[in-house]
């Protein structure tokens, strides 16, 4: 059997052994978490809740969470797609492993499958684009880039891995010289990220957006262009009529919703029918690509012109009091250069190695599928400066880059007569590309905590953790007033409800928390717990969340039951010594 017939199964198998190669350390990483169920997220335990509800009965299409501000609930923005692999996991190892064990290794393994398809995406796109063997170097960098990895870690249930995964595919299938598959496999990954949901829209926009430029310069492409047209129309549509829920039903902004299936439908019809019609001359595709573009631009702000704006819809007063605070939601550069400088690296290198090896493929086939890894980068690494939650997106990307720009230099280090330079250099060449300079710099130097920060850092891990809960999920269900980071941990674990969690639909639940713990009045909070028919109320000194109410509203509520300024309508009920809580009961 020849090389080139045997080269296809060889290089499989060698993505498999990566992939497990990456399933065996993450375990290891990651087994005390699994073995407390740390799913240390908001949206991890917000997810599981989600799950919980599916297999209580709750219907396939209702994804209101009603144990969060009961008994309405509120309207979560997600579809099913990402709950689909959880529940399946449980309902298969529960009559092995019994309900609890069932949902804590389901919760373990559900993220560990979505780096499958990333890696395998990554690896394509590389031997496509750089080198048949590169993909060695490829999944080398991606170990090290610790950002995106942790989207993939073990109780990571939240939809971030499998979006990052259809980003990479998206991307593969630019860089296939087959190309209607190529455009069948970049629509088909748009649309299942755009029905999980909405948070890699630009980074998508910008795929399409370059597909039919490249059908403008080459009208070769065109095949490519109906593949990724029919794709995307069919993959939304199935998406959202499959997976999407009731409250998405409405014009909203934040969703696959009828606002963005009307678009995306006729968009993918209008690229589709661009790639059909019998256009030679360019004057004639940039003509009638400015039209589409015109056309499509033009419907969804004329039909829908209040998504023109933040999707999120969120009053002035909730985004100062609430979504301001939220630290992925921080530029880069508010957190501190142990966090920015090891983010930023990677991201970096990417955005030079794709543009070097942009400029070195000009006027070739792979000129377009660069220019787009060169784009994605630049944009991603540019949003840190806006929002930091862009790193796993924006370092992910980086590493197509950073193996073009690494694999000439690892190559000609091995292959280098003096042995110290094959060690050496090799090592040396890793550490520059991979970014892992930065890690080790940060890790070897010093860092000064004050005691108020170590207090902070201690009640961040200890307040989520099951043996803290304990005491209070052994006390009768009640509707809790507490923390709104601290909501959806506790419905997860817990049978307890709670007023809010951190949900921009939620608007109204999250101020009446937010003043509630603000208000130097404490009656507000009296009248807030009435009316949301809660009769516990819960803090944890300490908690992130916490500081933001003590440095606001240094006099509002909180402040005063921390001091022990306690109203007559609150009894304490005890908890076993060294809790980090602090819990009351409204006895009026």
């Amino acid at each position: 059997m020849s090389e080139q017939s045997e080269q296809p199964t060889y290089w499989r198998r060698w993505f498999l052994a990566c992939w497990a190669a990456f399933v065996v350390y993450m375990l290891w990483y990651k087994w005390n978490g699994i073995h407390w169920f740390s799913l240390s997220d908001t949206d991890d335990n917000m997810r599981f809740a989600q799950v919980q509800a599916l297999l209580g009965g709750q219907g396939w299409y209702d994804l209101r969470q009603h144990r969060i501000d009961p008994p309405g609930g509120i309207s979560i923005h997600w579809s099913r797609l990402v709950d689909l692999p959880i529940a399946a996991l449980i309902l298969i190892l529960r009559p092995f492993l019994g309900g609890q064990e069932a949902a804590r290794w389901a919760c373990a393994i559900a993220p560990m499958l979505a780096i499958g398809p990333a890696l395998y995406g990554l690896m394509l796109t590389v031997r496509r684009l750089v080198d048949r063997w590169s993909f060695f170097l490829a999944g080398s960098i991606l170990a090290c880039a610790n950002t995106t990895l942790l989207m993939w870690m073990p109780l990571r249930v939240d939809h971030h891995g499998w979006q990052l995964a259809s980003l990479i595919v998206a991307v593969s299938g630019m860089a296939d010289g087959k190309r209607f598959r190529g455009g069948l496999t970049a629509g088909f990954a748009t649309a299942f990220s755009l029905t999980i949901g909405l948070e890699l829209l630009p980074y998508l926009a910008v795929v399409g957006a370059l597909i039919l430029l490249w059908w403008v310069i080459d009208g070769a492409q065109a095949r490519r262009l109906q593949g990724y047209g029919i794709s995307l129309a069919a993959g939304t549509a199935f998406g959202y009529l499959v997976f999407g829920s009731f409250d998405n039903e409405q014009m909203l902004c934040d969703a696959l919703t009828p606002v963005y299936l009307s678009t995306l439908v006729g968009a993918g019809a209008i690229l589709f029918a661009l790639g059909a019609l019998p256009i030679a001359r360019r004057w004639q595709r940039i003509a009638a690509a400015i039209l589409a573009g015109g056309a499509i631009l033009g419907f969804y702000a004329g039909a829908f012109p209040q998504c023109l704006g933040r999707p999120e819809h969120l009053s002035p007063e909730a985004d100062k009091l609430w979504f301001s605070h939220i630290k992925e939601a921080r530029p880069l550069y508010q957190h501190g250069w142990r966090v920015a400088f090891p983010t930023l690296s990677l991201s970096v290198v990417g955005v030079v190695g794709a543009a070097w090896s942009f400029w070195r493929t000009r006027g070739t086939e792979k000129a377009i599928p660069w220019a787009l890894v060169f784009l994605l980068s630049l944009f991603s690494a540019l949003l840190l400066f806006w929002q930091t939650r862009a790193g796993p997106g924006s370092q992910l990307m980086g590493v197509i880059g950073a193996t073009a720009l690494g694999w000439p230099l690892v190559t000609w280090t091995l292959d280098h007569r003096n042995m110290l330079i094959r060690i050496f250099g090799t090592v040396a060449v890793f550490l520059l590309v991979s970014g892992s300079f930065s890690a080790l710099i940060v890790k070897n130097v010093p860092e000064h905590k004050s005691a108020y920060r170590v207090k902070v850092d201690l009640a961040s891990r200890r307040c989520p953790t099951l043996p803290a809960l304990k005491p209070i999920a052994d006390l009768p269900p009640a509707t809790i007033l507490t923390f709104i980071d601290l909501g959806p941990r506790l419905i997860a674990v817990t049978h307890h409800d709670a007023v809010a969690g951190p949900y921009h639909r939620a608007s109204d639940a999250i101020l009446d928390v937010q003043h509630s713990f603000r208000n130097p009045d404490p009656e507000f909070a009296h009248d807030v717990m009435r009316r949301h028919g809660a009769s516990l109320l819960l803090i944890c000194p300490g908690f992130p969340e916490s500081t933001v109410y003590l440095s606001e509203a240094p006099k509002g509520f909180y402040a005063q039951i921390l001091h022990d300024q306690v109203p007559a309508w609150l009894q304490p009920v005890k908890l076993p010594d060294g809790s980090p809580y602090r819990l009351w009961r409204r006895i009026k």
